[in-house]
């Protein structure tokens, strides 16, 4: 079966901390302990090799959170460092679904991090039409 690339982009742009003034960014809204959920399309029924990719602003700690369709993924899913990264995580083959998928960023609680999330992009093979 011949197999073609598709992607959905997801814009966030949204500040995630304990509070507003955590982090100086006053471009991005602060939007508390977990981004809005983005809703994308998954035009098949058998998406394969699934990953996401972010952009993450001044992350500090291994302990924040990517959920796919409310399941958070395995591992550790953000890497730490200062400014502006680009991080890449696998998706569980079971994860993502024909139609509708959400996409959302969440904050460890107990930690007293704040970063930003700019734009993610979840990538998948589907079959060539």
């Amino acid at each position: 079966m011949t197999r073609r690339a598709n992607y959905a982009r997801c814009t966030f742009q949204q500040h995630l901390g304990p509070d507003e003034d955590s982090l100086d960014v006053p471009w991005a809204e602060f939007s508390g302990d977990s981004t809005d959920p983005v809703t994308f399309e998954v035009p098949t029924d058998v998406p394969a090799e699934p990953y996401v990719e972010m952009q993450v602003y001044d992350v500090d700690a291994f302990t924040h959170e990517i959920c796919l369709n409310d399941e958070p993924l395995s591992g550790f899913d953000i890497a730490p460092g200062s400014g502006w990264q680009y991080w890449m995580d696998t998706v569980g083959a079971d994860q993502l679904h024909a139609g509708a998928n959400t996409l959302q960023f969440e904050r460890d609680r107990d930690s007293d991090d704040a970063f930003v999330v700019g734009t993610a992009i979840v990538h998948w093979k589907e079959p060539a039409e």
